[in-house]
Formats: structure tokens, sequence, C-alpha cells
């Protein structure tokens, strides 16, 4: 068979191959969904029991490295916007007082751990590794604040091109799927608390669907300790992106504001001053929390079968050991400061 006919023959079996694939992805989703709604039926709750955040995210990702990315499209709307939803979800499951307490403690080392990520990114970037310059900057700033949307938002400031925000954002993905899988672990292998790791987590893992779901996998405390601190380490956003604009000498940039988060926070509210003062309002808030969690997971299969081989190819060696010696450093530091301060 000559490479033209080889070539044919391939393109031939495409489309069998892609409907035969997003089958798979249909089929995965439908089932997850199904166990996870399982909770809900008397007698059931032990078969959905172990579809947990880490177990989603790895059943997403093995899709998307064995199979390929059968809805890119589709996937990057719902990780995007079920994440959102989710997080709101979140709210209507803490006080506000007793998040405020939590947050306090941690909104210390933010300030310090954002500005001092970014200056020891810039150092590890440009001095040590000569990376390119928005590619480490983009880098820095998923690492300082919250990932992915630090990217996203920064990155239209400094006018970086596709390639470079692909670099960036690949690089934070790939460890924040690691981060969900080894965190609970450390924590639980050096005793820490439920407080402990929720700060801990909120501060040294990249993503909020990440930080959200190692806090869920570690405990109920942990999961309230972390969702608040992340989130509000993310309005962090908007300083960064303003102060960014006039470090790169942008103006007129659009910067994208994380507006969920205030929702969240209006969410808090609603259930401590509203649902909290009655038994029968306690129970929806409750449930509501409830479902948050399990989309919460649901998202985090959407976010692993984002990824591609391409993705994977795309990140170079560089800005990876400049994204994982950053969090290494973040990381230990955060401990650090949980220890002895």
């Amino acid at each position: 068979m000559t490479s033209q006919q080889t070539t044919t023959s391939v393109a031939a079996r495409l489309p069998f191959l892609q409907a035969k694939r997003k089958r798979i992805y249909t089929g995965l989703l439908a089932v997850l969904f199904i166990l996870l709604m399982l909770d809900y039926v008397p007698g059931m709750q032990a078969c959905g029991a172990w579809v947990t955040p880490p177990v989603a995210l790895f059943a997403g990702l093995a899709f998307a490295l064995l199979c390929g990315q059968a809805h890119p499209k589709f996937n990057k709307k719902m990780s995007k916007y079920l994440l959102q939803y989710s997080v709101v979800g979140l709210g209507f499951g803490m006080n506000l007082q007793a998040s405020l307490a939590s947050g306090k403690e941690g909104m210390e080392f933010t300030i310090i751990s954002v500005v001092g990520t970014l200056v020891i990114g810039w150092f590890i970037g440009r001095k040590f590794l000569k990376v390119d310059r928005n590619t480490s900057y983009l880098v820095s700033s998923g690492t300082a604040i919250c990932g992915g949307s630090a990217i996203a938002a920064v990155g239209p400031v400094i006018k970086a091109n596709d390639g470079e925000m692909s670099v960036a954002l690949g690089t934070i993905f790939i460890l924040n799927a690691v981060a969900l899988f080894v965190f609970p672990v450390i924590g639980h292998a050096l005793g820490m608390s439920q407080h402990e790791f929720g700060t801990w987590a909120a501060i040294a893992i990249h993503d909020t669907s990440s930080v959200v779901g190692a806090g869920a996998a570690y405990g109920e405390e942990a999961l309230e300790v972390a969702t608040t601190i992340k989130l509000t380490r993310a309005l962090w956003i908007i300083p960064m992106a303003i102060a960014t604009s006039f470090i790169f000498k942008s103006k007129g940039q659009r910067i994208s504001i994380p507006w969920f988060i205030f929702f969240f926070i209006l969410a808090m509210v609603f259930n401590t001053y509203v649902l909290g003062t009655t038994p029968v309002g306690q129970a929806i808030g409750a449930g509501i929390n409830d479902f948050a969690r399990k989309m919460l997971t649901v998202t985090l299969f959407f976010i692993g079968a984002s990824l591609s081989r391409d993705v994977l190819k795309s990140v170079g060696i560089k800005p990876l050991v400049q994204g994982v010696l950053l969090w290494v450093v973040i990381s230990v530091a955060t401990l650090a400061y949980i220890y002895w301060f």
C-alpha cells in the first residue's frame, strides 16, 4: 500500500474514530453523573461513594491521554462555568463569621507570598533558566494567585501570544493535576490538622478547582478553610493585573474580573443570616452545598479531559522546571509558616 493510500485510509477512518471517541466520552460522563446521583437514593449511597474528586480527575486524564479530546470546546466551557457555579454553591454551606476567622490567618501570609512568588519566579525563570519574558511572568502569576484564572487575566495585559499562553496554562495544569493527588497524601503523612491543610492547599496549589478538590478529599473543615483563603487570594487578580499594565506599559487592556467570587460571598451571607436561622433553611443550604460538591467532582472530569498530548508536547522543559521549582519553594515556605508562626 502506498503512502497516499495509507493517508486516504486513515482519513476515511477519522469520522468513525471520532464518533467512537465521543461515545466513550459520553458514556464515561453519564456513568460518573449517575454514580454521584445514587447518593440521593436510599440504600444506594455506597455505590457512588468511591467517586471522589481525584478519581474524576484521573478518569478525565486517562480518557484524554488514551483516546484524545472528544469535545474540546464543550470541555473548556463546562469546566469554566460549572466550576464557578459549584464554588458559589459551596457558599451555601459556610458560615460567614467562621469563614472570616479561618481566612484571616491565611491573609497575612497571602500578601507576602503573592509578591514573593512573583519575585522568585522572575529570578528562576529569567535569570536562572532564561525563559522568555512573557511565559516566565505568566507561570509566576499563575503560581502566585490562582492558576489559569490569573494567566487568563494577565495574558492580554502583557500581550502574550497563543503559544505563550498555551505553555503557561499547560505547565500550571499539569502541576494542578499532580497536586490534587499528592497534597492529601503529604498532609496525612505529616499529620496536618484540617485547618493547617486547608491553609497550605489554598496557598500552595494553583487553581481553585484543585484547591477545592484537595480540601474536599482531606475533610470538611479543610474544604471550608481552603475555599475561603483561596477565593480571598484570587481577589488579588485585580490589583496584579493593574500593576502589570504599568510594569509592561500596556494601557487600555481589559481586565478579567472573577465576579463569581463576589457571588460566593453573597451565598455565605445569605446562608448565615437567612437560611441558617431555621432548621428548614439549614437543610436547604446543606442540600445546595452537597449538590455543588458533586458538580465540582464532575468539573474535575471536564478539566482532566481537557488535557491533550499536544498540550504536553507544547510545555517545554524550561517553563515546566520553572513551574516545579517555584511550586516547591512556595509549598515549603507555606509549610514553614504554618508550623513555625
